[in-house]
């Protein structure tokens, strides 16, 4: 009997598109969908995940229920992001109810968005651009909503601009940040200039939001430096700050 469940892996290994059909067995777990997310998670640190349920997808047996429960168990921490097409009200409806227990994004399409979610699974839905002010100062400008690969690409630019510096100053612009893309971008965040923490001298948070502003409290704190949050219509101002002295 063949597999309810047809797996494609893209060719850098990281993004895995499955098709579901008919009944889905723990059998089909077993033999098609573990190995081929286990096979992607040991040559990367995350994997993205696009699930479609065909018209014909009827459900789970109650084995690969239990199946899928165990798959997310043990490799919740390596998605990166979910998305899953089905026309089925109630395939859409168990999903938005779980997504918020998720640790990493999860967005539902209909039949007719499918090339829609393979561009959103494709794409990156946020940027950190890393830019020399001028002097000790440096800017980081988070905008959208960031997973951990941005984080990565930041990581470098930075070691590279503050490689032959003995000190600097750092401008957090958040007026675009929208937040992380679960966890694991949450915490790539907190590391991103952890290895330079004893060279900064100050940090200026430049936000629209509340939560931003707290943040500016917890970061004063991570830092061990001199903090202040500036509003969004003030930037200039921050630059100022950051600058005299």
């Amino acid at each position: 009997m063949s597999s309810m469940i047809t797996v494609h892996t893209n060719s850098d290994g990281a993004l895995i598109e499955v098709e579901l059909s008919g009944e889905v067995t723990s059998a089909d777990y077993a033999a098609t969908l573990v190995p081929a997310i286990e096979a992607a998670l040991a040559d990367h640190d995350s994997v993205r995940l696009l699930a479609i349920a065909t018209p014909e997808f009827k459900g789970y047996d109650l084995g690969a229920a239990w199946s899928d429960t165990k798959l997310g168990l043990s490799h919740w921490r390596g998605f990166d992001r979910i998305g899953v097409v089905a026309d089925q009200g109630w395939v859409q409806t168990s999903i938005r109810l779980a997504a918020p227990i998720l640790p990493c994004p999860v967005q539902v399409f209909g039949m007719d968005e499918v090339e829609e979610a393979r561009r959103w699974i494709r794409e990156s839905l946020g940027a950190i651009h890393v830019t020399d002010l001028g002097g000790p100062c440096v800017q980081i400008r988070l905008m959208g909503k960031l997973d951990s690969e941005e984080y990565k690409q930041a990581q470098s630019d930075l070691d590279a601009l503050l490689h032959e510096r003995d000190g600097f100053r750092l401008l957090i612009d958040l007026r675009e940040f929208d937040g992380w893309q679960g966890l694991t971008a949450m915490a790539a965040h907190f590391r991103l200039a952890a290895g330079h923490i004893g060279m900064l001298d100050r940090a200026a948070i430049v936000g629209d939001k509340s939560w931003q502003k707290m943040a500016q409290r917890m970061a004063s704190h991570v830092l061990g430096t001199r903090t202040q949050f500036f509003p969004a219509e003030e930037y200039d101002n921050a630059k100022a700050w950051l600058s005299a002295g």
